[in-house]
């Protein structure tokens, strides 16, 4: 739970007090490999927090081609932020690519969280202002960078995470196929 506590502290102050109601809201769950947490179609009841291991949110396509959309790795959070907040089914999977242990907050917890540490309203709110920012960020590259700009700087913004993912996965967050993705690297090496 430091790990989570550390992560609130960053944004905001909690007492002592407050950290314990934050702790009572949550639950704890570990996961093998391949787990999916939330299925396309869904309603995500709620986010995950991110204590060991990696967790990818991707869609599917008419094709049956993967759209990775996030990753979280420890000490991130990851939801589907339009399921989570209407309620409503979603769009995304979202899948442990690896044994993973994850801090559960259910919706319904999140708002009895509000009520109970009026704090963790801000911080969810910062958290998703920087979402929104990274979000936005990401839709320019891929509009205006080119694959090797949106690969470097991916390698550069999370490199623990390059060696640690199928490289399929990383081709499809940036935006390209798996065999132009092998050719791009080996053009890279070249250099």
């Amino acid at each position: 739970m430091k790990t989570l506590l550390e992560n609130i502290a960053k944004h905001v102050e909690l007492t002592n007090e407050e950290q314990e109601s934050v702790l009572s809201l949550i639950e704890t769950d570990h996961y093998k490999a391949k787990t999916i947490l939330l299925e396309e179609g869904k309603i995500c009841t709620h986010s995950f927090f991110v204590l060991k291991g990696i967790l990818r949110s991707y869609t599917i396509d008419e094709n049956g081609v993967e759209h990775v959309m996030n990753f979280a790795c420890p000490g991130w959070w990851i939801a589907d932020m339009y399921s989570f907040l209407s309620q409503r089914p979603g769009q995304l999977f979202i899948e442990t690519n690896e044994e993973a242990e994850v801090i559960l907050l259910s919706k319904e917890n999140q708002e009895k969280l509000y009520l109970q540490v009026p704090k963790m309203e801000r911080f969810f709110r910062i958290l998703i202002e920087n979402s929104l920012i990274a979000n936005q960020q990401r839709l320019i590259d891929n509009m205006t960078f080119t694959a090797e700009a949106r690969y470097d700087k991916f390698s550069k913004k999370y490199p623990e995470l390059v060696n640690c993912l199928p490289q399929k996965q990383i081709a499809s967050y940036i935006g390209v196929t798996p065999e132009f993705f092998s050719k791009m690297k080996a053009r890279l090496l070249k250099k």
